[in-house]
């Protein structure tokens, strides 16, 4: 018996949309995975009882998404208008750094533990009170359905359909890093790698006869694939620096890993595992990762 939480259909405004140093669009999976571990950790403080609950696994479900950019031949970001400052005898806009939001919906499901039944309803309760207070993503969370404990039997055959039905419709956001290691063996770039299975090849087929001309449009791969932030990679040793946040814990530079990820309908999966999102540290190369793949 594994024992999952709900939270659906949770309306989040201007989330960050840059998910990395080169990658705009849906949230790095880094910061979902924070904002259920800060809730796991806010549910504490809330009442004591929940103190031994983990949040261990998390999927994303996603139901809207709406990047805020001006489109045309380049889209280009909307920004925000900071308010005016006054400087000498006029009023002048500070300057801003642009920043990519994006609106979503998006349901989340939690796998835990150490939910004890007869504090279920108690516990659905906190966490209902506690989302809408929140930062998910650093967007504001607008609105959120009541969250729902859920028990689902691992024997019983197609037990796990009830819990596929309250994500639909939606797609779930899974890993591919299969597909990269796939070409790792070649000479390529990691980076060439990556858009040669996110380019769009467009052919035009002229009809002489008709005049018409038709166009097809052709990817690399099949699928709904896009590039998704999933953590970071040392690139320098543990070590105090001066300013840094929290002077009692080892301080490390790190840059953004970026690999390939799939949107998928849930009714497509047959095990509730291929959706679940963990973490995973790497001490001998250096990898803090948000892992969704189990590793081979």
């Amino acid at each position: 018996m594994k024992t999952y939480i709900v939270l659906p259909d949770v309306q989040i405004h201007n989330a960050n949309a840059m998910s990395s140093t080169y990658t705009i669009g849906f949230p790095a999976m880094t910061a979902w995975l924070g904002a259920v571990h800060a809730l796991q950790r806010n549910l504490a403080v809330w009442d004591p009882v929940f103190s031994d609950i983990v949040f261990s696994k998390t999927a994303v479900v996603y139901h809207s998404c709406h990047l805020q950019v001006q489109k045309g031949y380049r889209n280009s970001i909307i920004g925000t208008a900071n308010p005016l400052k006054k400087k000498g005898g006029a009023y002048e806009r500070p300057p801003f750094i642009a920043e990519a939001r994006v609106h979503v919906t998006v349901t989340l499901v939690i796998e835990t533990s150490r939910v004890r039944p007869e504090y279920k309803e108690r516990c659905e309760h906190a966490i209902t009170m506690l989302l809408p207070t929140m930062k998910i993503a650093s967007g504001d969370v607008l609105k959120a359905g009541k969250a729902e404990i859920v028990y689902i039997d691992e024997e019983k055959e197609y037990g796990y359909k009830p819990l596929i039905a309250k994500m639909m419709p939606g797609y779930v956001l899974i890993e591919r890093r299969d597909i990269l290691e796939q070409e790792a063996a070649g000479s390529e770039d990691g980076l060439d790698t990556l858009l040669k299975f996110l380019q769009i090849h467009c052919h035009a087929d002229s009809d002489a006869e008709s005049g018409r001309t038709d166009w097809t449009y052709e990817r690399a791969i099949p699928g709904w694939v896009i590039p998704i932030s999933v953590g970071f990679k040392a690139i320098s040793p543990l070590m105090q620096v001066s300013h840094q946040r929290d002077m009692t814990k080892p301080h490390r530079f790190a840059e953004n890993i970026v690999t390939l990820g799939e949107f998928k309908m849930p009714y497509q999966f047959d095990d509730i595992d291929d959706m679940m999102w963990h973490y995973e540290y790497d001490e001998e190369q250096g990898l803090y990762i948000c892992r969704n793949q189990k590793l081979q």
